[in-house]
Formats: C-alpha cells, sequence, structure tokens
C-alpha cells in the first residue's frame, strides 16, 4: 500500500512540473507597446463639435526619425455603426490639415482630430447619447468614449 501511495505522489508530481514546462513553453514572449497614445475629446460631452488629441510614436525625441505611422481615427454609435471620420486639424507641417484621418501616413507628433458632430453620410447632425472613437495605429487600436447632448 505503501508502494501505491509512493508512486502516485510521484506521478503526481512529474505531471505537475511537465504542466508547468509545457505553459512556459506556451507563453508567447511579452510584445512591445504601440506607440501611440489617443487622449480624451474636449469638450466632453459636446453639443456642437469636439477635438481629440492623440499622439503617434514618442515625441519630442521621436528615436525613429523619417518613420511614418498609417493613422485611422473613426467615430461609431453604440450598434458599432460608422458614424463619422473626423479631420485632422494640427499637427505636424508636413502633413495637410483638413484631410480625413482614413490610412493617412503621419510622422511622429502630437496631433488633434476635429469632428463637426455630423454623421459621415447624410450630414446631418447626431441624435445626443454615447459614441465610441477608435484610433488605429499600426494595426494597434484604442478607443474611448464620448457623450454628445443636444
Amino acid at each position: 500500500m505503501k508502494l501505491r501511495w509512493a508512486a502516485l505522489s510521484l506521478v503526481l508530481a512529474l505531471a505537475a512540473l511537465v504542466t508547468d514546462d509545457l505553459a512556459a513553453q506556451a507563453t508567447p514572449p511579452p510584445q512591445a507597446e504601440a506607440q501611440f497614445e489617443l487622449g480624451s475629446n474636449y469638450p466632453n460631452p459636446f453639443n456642437l463639435d469636439t477635438r481629440i488629441p492623440f499622439t503617434v510614436g514618442v515625441p519630442p525625441q521621436c528615436e525613429e526619425h523619417g518613420r511614418l505611422y498609417k493613422v485611422t481615427l473613426r467615430v461609431y454609435n453604440l450598434l458599432s455603426q460608422l458614424v463619422a471620420i473626423p479631420l485632422l486639424q494640427e499637427g505636424s507641417g508636413s502633413v495637410g490639415t483638413g484631410q480625413p484621418l482614413e490610412n493617412v501616413l503621419l510622422p511622429c507628433d502630437r496631433y488633434v482630430a476635429y469632428w463637426d458632430g455630423k454623421t459621415r453620410d447624410t450630414a446631418q447632425p447626431v441624435a445626443r447619447g454615447v459614441y465610441l472613437y477608435m484610433l488605429e495605429v499600426d494595426g494597434k487600436q484604442q478607443v474611448k468614449r464620448m457623450f454628445v447632448r443636444r
């Protein structure tokens, strides 16, 4: 009987070691954090229009000079329907302001996007409520919410 308990204890100890070893091998190595930041829109809540600050890269040092980031900023309703694509309002001198922020190549810097509170399809003011805005930089995303009051 003692031999059975000893054998069972040995099997359980080996199983625990093998499981821990396999779990350590299956864990992927940590990836570098995305090099961008999405700020809170202001004013929030808003009536007519709002501005959305965001940062691409790590200014002011911008270690990778000359690198361009593929940037998209979109506004969605709570049903995940695309409502609007804000316009670039402020940023690097080499990038034209007033263009929609959809697949735009931007260098490392701080930027501000502008949304007039209207839908992209009908140009009508959106209904009051909660909206989500998503910044996508080189395939990585950050999402925040904003409130519209009319």
